[in-house]
């Protein structure tokens, strides 16, 4: 059984968030960082900021949601340990 993960990454030149879920994490970086995904193909800087491990897809699914649904800067910020 796989595990999965909500991630939120992190591009400077953006000064974007991004937020998603997956149950590879480091193939969805590189995915991310090499143009695969069309939101974040505008950059090749995305870094890693948060990882929170679910035990599958459906709770993955839901958590993504839950902090999206807060539309908040200040709470991803907050969420990812990041100052300022």
């Amino acid at each position: 059984m796989n595990t999965f993960c909500v991630y939120i990454i992190y591009s400077a030149s953006l000064d974007k968030y991004y937020i998603g879920y997956t149950s590879e994490i480091e193939k969805r970086m590189q995915e991310h960082n090499s143009g695969i995904s069309s939101f974040t193909a505008k950059a090749n800087d995305w870094v890693l900021k948060y990882k929170e491990e679910l035990p599958d897809r459906i709770s993955a699914i839901t958590r993504e949601k839950e902090i999206k649904a807060k539309k908040s800067r200040k709470y991803i910020k907050w969420l990812t340990g990041s100052a300022g």
